[in-house]
């Protein structure tokens, strides 16, 4: 058994602290050797986020996943030479034994029982943690933990766990327990004592409920609970983003975690959010004006990242986080083009944004076509490949060549910032419409509110009011003449 020359890099930058964990996966025949390589790097940088070590990767060729422990009997055994454990799930013996050992499923080449593993590694330096990276049912998990003696995590509740560390709002605490719960109430056990009944009806007649069934019911009144919480959270942000949509003018920032959305959305509105080379570093949305601000301002909105097999009960809980995207005019699908999964990534994050009806609509050209931006079902949106200062020259002509309709940018580079900000205000600038607007004395406010959300051309007094021209979007000037209709 030897380390990988990245195991040995990992512990000379002083991780010796950290609990350390061996990552599991299972090529399935519709993946790659690339693929898997790739799902493994994700699902070890995911391991160090959560503050782990990961020192070894075990993998394993099959049709299916193992209904008893993931992998069959000999990559049970491997992995217990990294944990300590014995290699092989217990059974329950006759009466009156000690137990004994389950035959599990053979491998290629597999023809010997499961015995007590090797111990391989001394105690201290042994893995406390396996993580794997798919999901696994409650049977499968403790069957694979009994085997290698340590704790099992698979990459959902890897993800939870990390998404429960990142949240700082009231609103993402609730989505990530409300999440959290729907992930565990299927995975209660029966505890040995539990099968004992409540008494159940008035007078303690009917057998009432089990342990389990009480525990699953509060599990639901909880959820229930939390549900009702956020619904209210959410009405009021449904009332922020019907304020912004009324003006038209909002940038959503999307894409894969880890991508360099917060990066870009700092520079573009010259603020102080966190950013961090972790992934899911942002979990909250945060909405600024874009700066230098143009007339009429536009207003830019980072957004959770995406993640490949995100869990299903995830995306519900933060679909109204991700109603920003929805309301937003304009999409910046940020990817991370020194990633070599970056084409994967762009299918991840368009299939999460199908699950919340929106499909992406690529933008072509500078303008704004008009009545794109007001279809319900797609929004225009701008391929962002970041990072280029990462690429070689081959690469850089190579993705150009391959994605023509997508910028090649950095963050970190001025002349690309100032690139893309005016290729966003270039596309809300397509979209105003020039009009003259006579605002009587008695209603000078509305003059004043021209002057914030469109931007004013010329503006002269007259005896019995103000004769202004201006530049806007739609909605602004629909709203301003029917407030001056209206008297």
């Amino acid at each position: 058994m030897s380390r990988t020359p990245a195991d040995s890099t990992r512990r000379t930058e002083g991780l010796e602290g950290r609990p350390r964990a061996v990552l599991l996966g299972v090529q399935l025949p519709e993946v790659s050797d690339a693929e898997l390589a790739s799902s493994l790097d994700e699902l070890a940088r995911l391991a160090t986020t959560l503050g782990l070590e990961p020192i070894a990767r075990v993998t394993q060729r099959r049709d299916r996943l193992s209904a008893a422990a993931v992998v069959g009997e000999g990559k049970l055994k491997e992995l217990a030479r990294w944990t300590g454990g014995r290699g092989a799930v217990p059974t329950p013996g006759p009466p009156g034994t000690h137990g004994g050992k389950k035959r599990l499923e053979r491998e290629d080449g597999d023809d010997e029982r499961a015995e007590d593993a090797d111990d391989g590694l001394p105690q201290d330096e042994r893995a406390t943690v396996v993580l794997v990276d798919h999901e696994l049912s409650p049977r499968q998990a403790r069957n694979l933990e009994r085997a290698v003696g340590a704790e099992v995590v698979d990459r959902s509740s890897l993800i939870l766990r990390i998404f429960q560390r990142h949240a700082r709002t009231r609103e993402a605490k609730l989505q990530i327990e409300i999440a959290r719960l729907s992930y565990d109430a299927p995975r209660l056990r029966e505890s040995p004592g539990g099968r004992d009944r409540q008494r159940g009806g008035i007078g303690g007649k009917g057998a009432g409920e089990s342990a389990l069934e009480l525990d699953r019911r509060r599990i639901r009144d909880r959820i229930a609970e939390l549900r009702k919480e956020l619904a209210g959270i959410s009405a009021e942000d449904a009332v922020r983003r019907a304020r912004r949509r009324e003006r038209g003018d909002t940038v959503a920032l999307v894409g894969y975690t880890n991508a360099g959305k917060s990066s870009w959305f700092r520079r573009l509105t010259a603020s102080d959010g966190y950013v961090a080379d972790e992934l899911f570093a942002t979990l909250d949305t945060t909405v600024r004006r874009l700066q230098p601000e143009p007339k009429p301002p536009v207003l830019v909105s980072d957004t959770v990242g995406f993640i490949k097999k995100l869990p299903h009960d995830l995306v519900a809980s933060f679909r109204s986080t991700l109603e920003e995207a929805r309301e937003a005019s304009l999409l910046l699908q940020v990817v991370d083009a020194s990633d070599a999964a970056w084409r994967e990534q762009l299918d991840v994050t368009r299939e999460v944004l199908e699950e919340i009806g929106l499909a992406l609509r690529p933008l072509v050209g500078e303008g704004a076509p008009e009545g794109l931006r007001r279809d319900e079902g797609e929004r225009p949106c701008l391929l962002v490949l970041n990072k280029a200062d990462l690429l070689d020259d081959a690469t850089r002509a190579a993705v150009r060549e391959e994605r023509p309709e997508a910028v090649l940018l950095s963050a970190r580079d001025d002349a690309d910032l100032g690139a893309l900000r005016e290729r966003i205000a270039g596309f809300f600038e397509a979209d105003l419409e020039e009009a003259e607007l006579f605002v009587p004395w008695a209603r000078h406010a509305l003059v004043a509110r021209l002057h914030e959300e469109a931007r004013v051309l010329e503006e002269v007094h007259g005896e019995d009011g103000t004769t202004v021209r201006v530049r806007a979007t739609r909605p602004v000037l629909g709203r301003v003449r029917g407030e001056l209709d209206a008297g």
